[in-house]
């Protein structure tokens, strides 16, 4: 195991338990430097180990999964990803009568930075955001395995998307273990399709979970719009809670065509249900329909710091639309996923939008990803889902 020596000005982040070591702070590679995706000891220069970790090519130069100077041994994945698992039967989400998908491993949250697994009923899907990672990935897969035993039948590798280049041009989405079955999974009773090769992420957006719960709280007897509605999850909520009619509206016609999927897997009979595949920004300066809730839930406007300002400008655009719109005394339930602009920013572009809407606005919940999508109290960055409640008067 080839060793990375610390800048003794950066000792501080790691002592602090970060998992992140940016290019900068290194100051040497005695053993020479390691290729991409290599497992590599840490040191301080006095021969002490402080960590263990990926070495990558790039801004993040190591992903740290150990802060102990013990070897590591070879049932490491399967130890985290067992503790990964106890946690998740802890908070209900696994081994629940009614819910059988949820995240099991959350990167940084289970101290395995860069890999995502989520599992929908018997499948696991095994997404990869560094070269380390992916190259062990017949390891985590027989971790799964072991861990999980008969409730698991495939292990679906989806990190083609997620790998840098040139990495990722060698890199083919597949099974590494068993073969496409079951695609129709629960969360809280209700019952989705779910394309975990073809949809976005790794198929279906399982962080949504409590908040699509809440929105049952305020859809009965309601006018609800679901704005960038990908599959239909908050409409198959809504309706469910007996809303009068639901609208969604996603650009993708896939989506949209999901999302009628999905309606027809819950049946009611008391709302009616309307798909507009159309740009959301157009649907809604065109729109002259009155909702008495939306849900505002766009994808990530920024995925790096270069492109924070147009995402802050985008949100408020967004949401001084939907804060126009909403009928008096609506409910507006408004998100950001982008990792980048932080929960005070969130909040603060809202409370631009709202002033520019000239309309009485208060918060009734702040909203953030649920308990099966941990943050690592060392690592603030996976905090990543902001949302609010909004009642505009």
């Amino acid at each position: 195991m080839k060793r990375v020596i610390l800048k003794r000005k950066r000792l501080e982040a790691v002592k602090r338990r970060h998992p992140w070591v940016f290019s900068g702070a290194i100051h040497a590679f005695p053993d020479g430097k390691p290729e991409s995706g290599e497992i590599v000891r840490l040191e301080d220069g006095a021969d002490n180990i402080l960590a263990t970790g990926h070495y990558a090519d790039g801004s993040i130069a190591l992903r740290l999964f150990s802060f102990s100077d013990a070897e590591i041994g070879a049932d490491i994945w399967e130890q985290k990803i067992a503790a990964a698992y106890r946690h998740r039967r802890a908070v209900g989400v696994a081994d629940s009568a009614d819910t059988d998908c949820y995240r099991l491993v959350h990167a940084e949250g289970d101290g395995l930075p860069g890999l995502i697994v989520d599992v929908y009923s018997d499948t696991a899907v095994l997404q990869c955001h560094s070269v380390g990672m992916h190259k062990v990935r017949k390891e985590l897969t027989l971790a799964l395995r072991k861990v999980l035993g008969q409730k698991l039948t495939a292990v679906y590798d989806k990190s083609q998307a997620s790998l840098s280049q040139p990495y990722s041009l060698g890199v083919t989405d597949s099974y590494l273990y068993g073969e496409a079955g079951q695609q129709v999974v629960k969360e809280n009773g209700h019952n989705f399709f779910v394309n975990w090769e073809e949809g976005q992420k790794t198929g279906f957006f399982l962080d949504q979970r409590d908040n699509r719960d809440l929105l049952s709280r305020y859809a009965e007897n309601k006018t609800v719009l679901n704005a960038f509605s990908y599959s239909g999850g908050f409409s198959v909520y809504a309706l469910a809670a007996g809303a009068n009619v639901v609208h969604s509206v996603d650009v993708s016609k896939k989506a949209i065509e999901w999302t009628e999927k999905n309606i027809a897997l819950n049946p009611s009979d008391r709302g009616a249900h309307e798909g507009f595949a159309e740009d959301v920004m157009a649907f809604l300066k065109n729109n002259t329909r009155t909702y008495e809730v939306m849900v505002v839930d766009p994808p990530a406007f920024a995925k790096n710091v270069r492109k924070k300002h147009n995402a802050v400008q985008g949100y408020k655009r967004l949401n001084a639309l939907a804060i126009k719109q909403v009928a008096p005394g609506g409910i507006i339930f408004t998100f950001s996923c982008s990792q980048v602009v932080d929960r005070q920013l969130f909040y603060d572009t809202v409370t631009a939008a709202g002033i520019e809407a000239g309309r009485n606005v208060r918060v009734l919940h702040h909203l953030s990803q649920p308990a099966d999508h941990p943050v690592n109290l060392f690592h603030p960055e996976g905090s990543y889902l902001k949302g609010l409640v909004l009642r505009v008067d």
